[in-house]
This record gives structure tokens, sequence and C-alpha cells, in this order.
């Protein structure tokens, strides 16, 4: 039986591929000056490697007429590695370095279902994750050649398509997790970055990823409350406020220097506030439509939940009457 001895080549920031040791007993003609100042023969798969390098830059670059010479002489340096799956990926890899980033995608994803075991398969996610982030960032989506629309949507599917595949607990399919967060964090879309964050917490429960998670739920949370009008704040519902708070509480019970540095008490105070608010103006509605039992009960809420808030001073007697006279 054939023995192959294997190398492990990381290949476009991404690709793990099995070469075998066909190509090894090739000569070697390309030399290199070491650290002592001697020559030395460069081995096939340090040259393998360079040969990598060289095409992923010409690739990354958009300079693709050079990139598929690159990739010619590859193949016929390294014939092992020659195969339909590598035809498969050349095709779109040319696509990417053209910025054709709708057709290289379909071209990467035809690869991965035709071929789910293919060895390219962790260099087409790496591609396919790099076309995610160009949409997240601002690229456009072409539909129809002719319309251009904003790749979020396609770059959050990309994204959540990655992690799938990858699995959440990879590097990959974490930084692609992480990539959907931030995009939602960016456009205002709170409750979406909650749920994201959530399903990460979920696989996260020490570390610096849970901190960050728990840290984003409970901002994420608080900043759907806030998105509306300030004065508008306190007629709705604060089921987020409270559970902004539980998060920012917890967060404060475990990492007590973190939230130290990042004022997180001063955060809780400032949802106190805002649910206190919410309990006055209640109990003011109450007392301006005559329900005083209704109001009294209300005021005595906010004063036992509440009692070092300003909403707390005017729930007060003093405070309920400087209130009336100001309405009179």
């Amino acid at each position: 039986m054939l023995k192959h001895r294997i190398l492990l080549a990381r290949l476009f920031g991404g690709l793990v591929i099995a070469l075998p040791a066909a190509f090894s007993t090739a000569s070697p003609d390309v030399w290199r000056l070491d650290s002592d100042e001697n020559w030395t023969a460069i081995s096939p798969q340090d040259k393998f490697l360079v040969a990598v390098v060289e095409v992923k830059k010409l690739v990354n670059t958009g300079q693709t007429e050079p990139a598929r010479l690159a990739y010619e002489q590859l193949k016929k340096d390294f014939p092992d590695l020659a195969d339909p799956d590598l035809d498969a990926f050349i095709e779109a890899d040319l696509l990417f370095s053209q910025g054709d980033f709708t057709k290289a995608y379909r071209a990467y994803e035809k690869i991965i279902k035709e071929r789910p075991q293919s060895r390219l398969r962790p260099a087409i996610l790496d591609r396919q994750y790099a076309i995610g982030t160009a949409y997240l960032g601002g690229q456009k989506k072409s539909v129809l050649r002719v319309i251009k629309l904003k790749g979020d949507a396609e770059g959050v599917r990309i994204m959540e398509t990655i992690t799938d595949r990858a699995g959440i607990q990879s590097a990959l399919g974490l930084r692609a997790a992480l990539a959907v967060a931030e995009n939602y964090h960016k456009r205002e879309l709170f409750n979406d970055e909650y749920l994201k964050w959530w399903e990460i917490s979920l696989q996260y429960k020490t570390g610096q990823i849970a901190k960050d998670a728990l840290l984003a739920m409970a901002a994420s949370k608080h900043a759907i409350y806030n998105r509306r009008p300030e004065e508008k704040r306190a007629f709705y519902d604060p089921a987020n406020l409270s559970t902004a708070k539980t998060y920012y509480q917890i967060f404060v019970d475990r990492y007590p220097q973190d939230a130290e540095k990042l004022a997180t008490n001063q955060i809780i105070k400032q949802i106190d506030e805002q649910l206190a608010e919410k309990q006055l103006v209640i109990a003011q509605y109450y007392h301006r439509t005559g329900h005083i039992q209704s109001a009294n009960l209300y005021y005595d809420m906010v004063l036992q939940d509440y009692p070092q808030t300003e909403a707390a001073q005017a729930a007060s007697p003093t405070g309920r009457l400087r209130g009336q006279s100001r309405n009179n």
C-alpha cells in the first residue's frame, strides 16, 4: 500500500488542503539566503506556499488575468492538485477577483452543494465570508444586472449560512455571527441584535464572548426602549427596560471590575429613573381623571420600588401638592 506523507497548508486564509508527497521528490530549483547568509534550496512545500500567497494577493487586489495565469502555473508545478474541484474553485475565484460577488458566491455555493466533502470547503467558506463582509460593509447587490440594492440582507444571509455550516463554536462561525450582530447594531435593528447575541450566549457560557454577549444583550434591550422620543417613552411597555436592568445587574455581579470601569451602576440608576417615571405617569393620569385610590397606589409603588429617584420626589405627598398647584 502506497503511503503518502500529508502536508497541511493554510490556503487563502481558510483552506486546509491535504497534499500527497508525490511532488516532494521534485528537485528544488529555487534558492534563498538563510539567517546565516548561506544559500539553501527552497523545498517544494515552500514553493507551493509561496505560489499560493502570490495567487491570493493577485485575487484580493483584483488582478484577474495575472491570477488566472498564476493558477495555471500552480497546476503545472503541482499536478497532483489538479482536479475538477480546483478548476471549479479557480473559476469562482476569478469571478471574485473581478468583483462580481453575486456570480462568485453562486459558483462557490455550487461546489459545496455538488461536492459537500470537497477538500476546498474551508477555502470556499472563507471566500464566502469575505463576500458577506463586503455586503455588510456597504457593497451593493446587483439584481438583473441593472438594479443595485443594499447588500445588508444578503450579507446577513451569507453569514448565517456560514455559521450554520461551520458551527458557531468554530472561529469562522463565531466571526460570522458577530458580524451579523454588529450589522444589526449599525442599522439600529436592536431587537434582531439582541436575538443574535442571545443565540451566541447559548454557546458561550464563559470567557470574553460570554461577557460581551451579556453586555450587548443589556444594551440592545435598553436601546429598544430609548429609540422612542424621550417625551413618549413613559407611555410604552417597560418590559425591555426591566430585562435590560436584569442583564446589567448580572453583569455587575459577575464582572464587578469591568462594571466599575463601564459605570454600569450608573446605567442601572438611569433605568430605575425611567421605570419610576413610567409608574409616575400612570399615577398622574389616574389623579387627573379623578381615580384617586388608583393614583395613590401607583404613587406608593414609586416610593417603595424607586425611593432614590426624581420620580419618587414627585410622588411624595409634598411633590403631589406641588404638582396639583401647577395644574391649577
